[in-house]
């Protein structure tokens, strides 16, 4: 497997430039607290306890957006998990940052104004181009060393993610290697046993361009939510229909007809489907009907039924690899949470090498008092996870990957 340098191969008493993301959903124009900053918390302590001077960047929101915002409140909940005081400096690259930079003491962390807010940053361009500007050539020649620790926004050709591995020695931080070992699994691993893939989600279309990338690395797929119910609709059955104008199945439907049905012809064998789907019934109860039975699609279905999550679960048990993308129901809601916890607690208590992908599943884990230590890992990426499954380079890996060599 191709690699890319560590912290382990960190010199002494550096100056330190790390790129983290801490994007975080936004509450009355601050942010709240995620298990992003538990995670990117492990490199930034490793960093500070190990006499660094710690500079870290990172985004929040896009221009425009109501979670566009500053940083400040970023700085005080990363300094709770760090357990040490974050500074921070409502400036990226001008003067007020330049002098922040250079007062910091060994083991003291920084952190700098939304990378978002400068012009440079957002603009997807070639590396070359980011390298050159007065982004990241200012900022560089304040430092040692670039560490990049953001995988979950490793697609991305930013300033701050593409620019600085050209102009400084560049190191992967411990979310950056453990995200990118566990994620790139499927493609650098052998597995001797059954390999199985849990689909799911609202996102279809994604999730159908990673069955069609890896279906010969897949034993079995265990399918749910919106695709689930559109790979039901190919099969015959009246389901994977929008009703009330939701628009969550027939546009993805338009957009995935042929892959669809060409994966169920081909991969058919490999792919199991929901036999009972549940819904709220008249009296806002968690009601099942099989799937043969709809004659046609009036309400909808929001999670897979209990039959189903029987039928799936020895499969997940006789498995040596378990990769998930996708929530199974609306798990939020206790009633519609029992294909998403039922799988996940299958997962959890068998011996298999497990992944489960994206933010919103991975909620599902502690929402339902189960361990993230049950699991192989737990990534905090989505766009980047769909990148590595299905096998499209990601620019600030390979950058990571060319620094190495």
């Amino acid at each position: 497997m191709s690699t890319f340098n560590t912290l382990d191969d960190l010199d002494s008493n550096q100056r330190v430039l790390i790129r983290l993301d801490l994007n975080s959903p936004v509450s009355d124009g601050s942010a709240r607290d995620n298990r992003r900053f538990d995670r990117h918390a492990e490199t930034v302590r490793e960093l500070a306890d190990a006499g660094h001077r710690v500079v870290c960047m990172a985004h929040q929101g896009r221009p425009g957006n109501d979670s566009f915002i500053s940083l400040k409140s970023h700085a005080d909940i990363l300094s709770s998990h760090i357990d040490r005081d974050v500074q921070f400096v409502a400036d990226t690259y001008g003067a007020d940052a330049i002098e922040a930079i250079r007062s910091l003491e060994n083991g003291e962390v920084l952190l700098l104004e939304n990378t978002r807010m400068v012009e440079e940053e957002l603009p997807e361009e070639d590396p070359e181009v980011k390298a050159a500007t007065d982004f990241v050539e200012t900022l560089a020649a304040e430092f040692d060393a670039y560490i990049n620790d953001a995988y979950s926004a490793a697609h991305r050709n930013h300033a701050s993610l593409v620019g600085f591995p050209l102009v400084l020695p560049s190191y992967a931080g411990r979310v950056m290697q453990s995200e990118y070992e566990a994620n790139t699994a499927i493609a650098e691993r052998e597995f001797d046993g059954r390999v199985t893939m849990v689909i799911g989600g609202t996102k279809a279309t994604d999730v159908i361009g990673v069955m069609n990338a890896i279906g010969d690395k897949i034993d079995t797929f265990c399918m749910g939510g919106i695709a689930g119910e559109l790979f039901l609709r190919a099969a015959g059955h009246n389901v994977g229909y929008d009703i009330d104008d939701n628009d969550l199945y027939d546009t993805q439907w338009e957009n995935n007809k042929a892959t669809i049905e060409s994966l169920l012809e081909e991969r058919g064998d490999q792919i199991e489907l929901a036999v009972d789907l549940a819904y709220a019934d008249g009296n806002d109860e968690r009601a099942e009907v099989e799937v043969a039975a709809i004659e046609e699609k009036d309400k909808s279905y929001l999670d897979i039924g209990s039959t189903s999550v029987a039928q799936y679960d020895p499969i997940i048990r006789d498995s040596e690899a378990v990769f998930v993308k996708g929530a199974l129901g609306v798990f939020e809601d206790e009633r519609f949470a029992v294909g998403t916890s039922g799988v996940l607690e299958a997962i959890a208590e068998t011996d298999c090498f497990s992944v489960v992908g994206g933010g919103d599943t991975s909620r599902a884990i502690e929402l339902y008092g189960m361990s993230e230590d049950d699991f192989s890992h737990v990534s905090i990426a989505g766009g980047a996870y769909i990148r590595a499954l299905t096998g499209d380079p990601l620019p600030a890996v390979e950058l990571l990957i060319d620094a190495a060599n």
